[in-house]
């Protein structure tokens, strides 16, 4: 079992050095996204059970931190940004990031369904039925990718 995560780690290019995750978090998380449960990773890595949850839980928190930190970089470089308050209907949004867009010359390649299912998908919690529930952020890149953030 570990020869073939340690095979597959390789395979794909992971680099302990250059990551936010340890190897040993790693090959957890490659274990238990084939569904092998933490006794019997715990079983082939002679270690206790709550030793791999928490390994587990280390590294999908670092994870988290690594694609919020990636947001907040492609939110700094977006040429559009659209602060969309609490209250706001969510199918209102489509029309204020046209908007934005149009003012500052970025084509956003979603249709208004597509574009309110991507910032609904997104936002999560922040998206309570039709209504905003915590004041969002709308980035749109240069190259039309949205990018959604809870506004803090």
């Amino acid at each position: 079992m570990l020869d073939e995560v340690d095979e597959l780690l390789d395979d794909i290019g992971f680099e302990p050095d250059s990551s936010v995750l340890t190897y040993r978090q790693a090959q957890v998380l490659a274990l238990r996204e084939r569904d092998i449960s933490q006794a019997d990773i715990a079983a082939e890595l002679g270690t206790s059970r709550a030793n791999v949850s928490s390994i587990e839980a280390s590294a999908r928190e670092n994870l988290e931190k690594a694609r919020e930190t990636v947001a907040f970089a492609e939110a700094l470089r977006a040429p559009v940004r659209v602060r969309v308050p609490e209250g706001t209907d969510l199918y209102d949004v489509p029309n204020q990031v046209y908007e934005a867009c149009d003012e500052a010359g970025v084509k956003v390649d979603y249709t208004a369904p597509d574009l309110m299912k991507a910032v609904s998908d997104a936002a999560g919690s922040a998206i309570t039925g039709r209504e905003v529930s915590t004041p969002l952020i709308v980035g749109v890149t240069s190259d039309g990718m949205v990018r959604v953030r809870h506004q803090e």
